[in-house]
C-alpha cells in the first residue's frame, strides 16, 4: 500500500513539475515574447557597440594628439605665435573638373526624333 502511494505522488510530483516547464517554455515562444526578447538583445548589442565605437574615437583622439605633438617637436613648429604654434598657410583648392568650354554648342537639326514610340 505504502508503495503504491509513493510511485503515485511520484507520479503526480513528475506530472506538475512537465506541465509547468512546459507551459513556461511555450510563454517564452509567443510571438510578443520572441519580438520582445529580439528587440532586448538588439538594444544590449547597440549598447555594447557605441561603447566600443567611443572608446576607438577616444584612443584615436589621443594617439592623434600625441604623434602630433612628436611631429611638431621633430620639426621645430611647436614654439611660434600664438598657443597653438606658427600660423600656417591654408592648402590650395584645386577643382577636380574643369569647364574649358565657355560657349558650348548645341546641335539643334537631328536626323531622328526622339520619340521612342515611332517606328524606325
Amino acid at each position: 500500500m505504502f508503495r503504491r502511494t509513493f510511485w503515485f505522488s511520484t507520479g503526480v510530483a513528475a506530472g506538475v513539475w512537465a506541465t509547468t516547464k512546459v507551459n513556461r517554455k511555450l510563454r517564452q515562444l509567443t510571438p510578443e515574447s520572441l519580438a520582445a526578447t529580439a528587440a532586448h538583445k538588439a538594444l544590449e548589442t547597440g549598447q555594447r557597440l557605441r561603447d566600443r565605437a567611443v572608446g576607438f574615437a577616444l584612443d584615436v583622439r589621443d594617439n592623434m594628439a600625441q604623434r602630433e605633438a612628436e611631429l611638431g617637436e621633430a620639426l621645430g613648429i611647436g614654439a611660434g605665435p600664438g598657443p597653438a604654434g606658427p600660423e600656417l598657410a591654408a592648402p590650395g583648392r584645386h577643382t577636380a573638373i574643369e569647364n574649358n568650354r565657355s560657349n558650348p554648342t548645341y546641335v539643334e537639326n537631328t536626323t531622328h526624333s526622339n520619340n521612342r514610340n515611332e517606328d524606325r
